[in-house]
């Protein structure tokens, strides 16, 4: 054998051992699999009377929890929600798992009032001139009275980023790892969401219920760039110019600390991010199959076309 055909066999070999022990190296990763708990009380904004206040007393955290079901009523859009929707108390609501974090007045940590930016001049115009909910047209109704993607109030899907908690639903999550792929399955409407590890948003003119989300590790935090929402996604009034980026850390056997930011020129003067813990649980997922015998749009379509009938006659 002459001795470039030696050399050349020779860096073969070492390629393919290098190859055989790289499948066989433990991967190098935190672990963030599990079920984890996102469920806070914690408001995503501070409440008006607490602007330069980080944190509760312990009696004004209680009261804020007494008052949690009269809150959440008073901020439906109408008086026969209010009227109908009755089952946001302790009845129905899993509070026990609901809890203020650390006695926060705040998810929000930037900008420093705790507060979301103020909106940019073509955002209120976007808003004002979105149709009004009405029975009468599906179209207008919220995506989660739908049951297109859940996360009642805040708008997108409880899975979709920012993953912003609510007072009403318990927001659990299944994190599961590979190689290529890390995904975050959600509970509420069952949506799951494909993060793409070291790889690269697709065109521009892709757009998705949940966003298109990449990611990769920087030591021990999983860090996932979401772009490419839908228009209607409308993720915290959001527009199509949505880009957030998360930030999830193993912070202890029980815990990983979630941290996010949103950056939409088309909503807000500037970024903004906002942070909680997941916790650890042993609680089972289920399945919330929202359309399997409900007839709720079909219902009020009816009921919408009887009063009609009544007026005319």
């Amino acid at each position: 054998m002459r001795p470039s055909a030696i050399c050349v066999f020779a860096v073969a070999l070492v390629v393919a051992r290098e190859s055989v022990l790289a499948q066989r190296r433990p991967t190098l990763r935190p672990n963030l699999e599990g079920t984890w708990s996102g469920a806070t009380l914690t408001p995503l904004q501070r409440p008006s009377g607490f602007e330069n206040r980080s944190t509760f007393t312990p009696d004004e955290a209680a009261e804020y929890r007494r008052n949690a079901p009269e809150r959440i009523r008073s901020q439906l859009p109408s008086a026969a929600d209010r009227l109908t929707q009755a089952d946001v108390d302790e009845a129905y609501v899993e509070v026990e798992v609901i809890k203020l974090d650390r006695l926060r007045t705040s998810l929000i940590v930037d900008p420093p009032t705790g507060r979301l930016p103020n909106l940019v001049p073509a955002a209120r115009t976007r808003l004002a001139q979105r149709p009004r909910r009405s029975f009468d047209d599906p179209e207008t109704i919220g995506l989660a009275e739908r049951c297109l993607v859940g996360n009642f109030g805040i708008g997108g899907s409880t899975a979709s980023p920012p993953m912003v908690p609510n007072e009403v639903i318990a927001a659990y999550y299944r994190i599961v790892q590979t190689d290529a792929h890390v995904m975050i399955f959600t509970e509420w409407m069952h949506d799951a969401r494909i993060v793409r590890l070291n790889s690269a948003h697709v065109s521009p003119s892709i757009r998705k219920w949940l966003g298109d989300s990449i990611g990769h590790y920087e030591g021990s935090t999983l860090v996932v760039d979401t772009t490419n929402f839908r228009a209607d996604t409308h993720n915290l009034d959001s527009g199509e110019r949505l880009h957030v980026v998360e930030r999830f850390t193993r912070v202890d056997a029980k815990t990983l600390r979630y941290r996010v930011t949103v950056d939409d020129p088309d909503t807000w003067e500037r970024p903004w991010t906002a942070e909680w813990p997941f916790n650890g649980t042993t609680t089972r997922l289920y399945g919330v199959e929202c359309h399997e015998g409900n007839y709720a749009v079909e219902n009020f379509l009816r009921g919408a076309r009887a009063d009609e009938r009544r007026r005319r006659d």
